[in-house]
């Protein structure tokens, strides 16, 4: 079991959502983050003041899966987040010692579903 986790621009959600669902992976948390890499930030300038930028909108997207779907996974997110320009963002792959589902008590692969 892997946990696969991806930060990528908020625009391409729907992209990376649809080439998940053709994977037949449906299972995800999506949550909102900040963060700056390669295209570290931009400035701004706000009434009169320059303001440096550094921290731009991402989001997070967790996404446990059993062995055959990790490779899948990571190139459905790789073909849905890519634009060819700095600011993609980046894949994670962790390994998942264990999981368990709350209502059944179900744990290992089966938790994962």
């Amino acid at each position: 079991m892997k946990l696969i986790i991806a930060y990528i621009q908020p625009h391409r959600l729907n992209a990376v959502k649809q080439a998940l669902y053709e994977n037949e992976v449906v299972k995800m948390s999506v949550t909102t983050a900040l963060g700056c890499g390669q295209q570290m930030g931009y400035h701004e300038t706000y009434r009169g003041a320059d303001i440096e930028v550094n921290l731009l909108k991402k989001l997070r997207i967790e996404i446990a899966v059993t062995e055959p779907y990790v490779q899948t996974t990571i190139d459905a997110v790789i073909s849905g987040a890519r634009t060819g320009k700095i600011g993609d963002g980046k894949i994670f792959v962790m390994e998942m010692s264990d999981c368990i589902r709350i209502r059944t008590g179900e744990t290992g692969e089966d938790a994962v579903g």
